[in-house]
């Protein structure tokens, strides 16, 4: 489905996030701005509708496109585990954090000469909540912020932020990769993911230190190791 909801009328910005559910990794939360007379590359959607290749050529075009701002945050592991939060305030506090960037890069190259307004894809089943809360923890006067479940299908600016939060998350990934070997896609049902989990805990004695060790994956994998370990004594 193409995106369908208009670009200058309603909304400057849009913003997204990525890797909230996995339990490997950072989250990361997109925004994207658009300038008034800039025009978004073509070939846009919600990036889980898109290949891995499409999503990297969209996001190419999306930084090289004069008028169109990125900004990014991340939500690492060690903030995921914290125990005086939540995912849902942490999805709540990498929207504001990317809104607050976004907004201090257009100010700086457009002069801000209009209260800005900006769509989030909602992350909570109350889309007005979310939206409210996250206003509020942005700080910031004269800025309207909306929140719609879908927007990432339905608006081309949230679609942006979705490919440009996702093609950072996949990086981080591919970084970790790298450094650890093979770990998957990090998600707790990836059976990759949970061998590589296991074995570095029986190799280590350790979590490794990207995993959200708060997690019930976690866990469950660390008792799994220590009763095999039982077994073999």
């Amino acid at each position: 489905m193409p995106p369908t909801l208009p670009l200058g009328d309603m909304y400057r910005f849009g913003v997204d996030e990525a890797g909230k559910g996995p339990v490997f990794g950072s989250m990361f939360a997109a925004a994207v701005w658009v300038g008034e007379s800039a025009t978004l590359p073509e070939g846009i959607a919600d990036s889980k509708r898109l290949t891995p290749a499409r999503r990297e050529t969209v996001a190419k075009a999306l930084r090289t496109t004069p008028g169109v701002e990125i900004a990014v945050a991340e939500i690492t592991p060690e903030r995921i585990d914290e125990a005086t939060t939540d995912m849902n305030s942490l999805t709540v506090e990498a929207h504001a954090r990317a809104i607050s960037d976004i907004l201090e890069g257009a100010n700086s190259s457009t002069g801000g000469t209009s209260p800005p307004s900006g769509l989030c894809d909602a992350c909570d089943t109350d889309a007005d909540r979310f939206a409210r809360r996250v206003s509020e923890r942005c700080h910031l006067e004269d800025v309207t912020i909306d929140a719609r479940h879908g927007a990432d299908d339905d608006s081309p600016l949230v679609g942006a932020a979705s490919i440009i939060a996702k093609v950072e998350r996949d990086a981080h990934m591919a970084a970790l990769a790298e450094e650890y070997g093979d770990v998957g896609s990090g998600y707790p049902s990836d059976r990759t993911t949970q061998q590589f989990l296991e074995s570095y805990i029986t190799d280590h004695g350790e979590f490794p230190p990207f995993a959200r060790r708060s997690w019930s994956t976690c866990k469950r994998a660390l008792a799994k190791t220590s009763q095999r370990g039982l077994e073999e004594f």
